[in-house]
């Protein structure tokens, strides 16, 4: 795979995309672009994104479309992107958005797909745990506290469950990969671009795994 990367990594929400993609983003010197991050930034600052997003994310609805393809396109234009690549945490999460993603990236398009596959009831256990930080966004769990007070040990603002890892918006999620997001697995593999990576395994495990998966399509 010649630079720039362009990498997706799909999976269930809790599967572990974010910290495998931070490790990959390191590894390789290229961008992690977490759309997540970047609609929860926007939400946060009042940014006119961030309100058409709000109530959606409230719900654990998928963003439309229109939304989160504006966000992203303008992220992909921005010169670390284009001279180094991205690893795409958290997008496409439709088939019309794939879609959209690669005639934006036209002639060459996404050169792979990382599907960390993780089974529902471990995705289940980790979402209902989760805690977040709400300020830098670091992630900690019921069995990972932080050090004092439920605040962040990094930046010491609060740690907090997310209204979307709440037990009503997680079983909304869920439902939604299996209906609206998996299908993709399916056409990114008619594409030849998709590699599958057991995801439930330990942590280092699965980053050398996604490492080696990489490195075999290297060109």
């Amino acid at each position: 795979m010649k630079k720039p990367y362009r990498i997706v990594m799909l999976g269930r929400q809790g599967a572990g995309k974010g910290t495998q993609c931070s490790k990959l983003a390191a590894t390789l010197g290229i961008v992690h672009i977490s759309t997540g991050d970047m609609l929860r930034a926007a939400l946060k600052t009042g940014s006119s994104y961030g309100l058409l997003a709000a109530d959606y994310m409230e719900r654990g609805e998928l963003v439309p479309d229109m939304i989160i393809l504006g966000i992203v396109h303008e992220r992909l234009e921005a010169n670390d992107c284009k001279v180094y690549g991205f690893v795409l945490d958290g997008f496409p999460r439709t088939l019309a958005q794939a879609q959209a993603l690669d005639k934006f990236l036209e002639p060459e398009g996404i050169k792979l797909v990382i599907n960390l596959d993780v089974p529902k009831e471990v995705v289940l256990e980790r979402l209902s745990s989760r805690r977040v930080c709400t300020g830098c966004g670091r992630t900690y769990s019921i069995l990972k506290a932080p050090m004092v007070d439920w605040s962040c040990d990094d930046c010491g603002e609060a740690v907090i469950q997310r209204n979307d890892d709440k037990p009503e918006a997680i079983a909304r999620r869920l439902f939604l990969y299996d209906e609206v997001t998996s299908p993709l697995i399916e056409w990114f593999d008619q594409s030849g671009k998709l590699a599958t990576v057991k995801g439930d395994e330990d942590f280092e495990v699965v980053a050398r795994e996604i490492t080696r998966v990489v490195d075999m399509v290297v060109t």
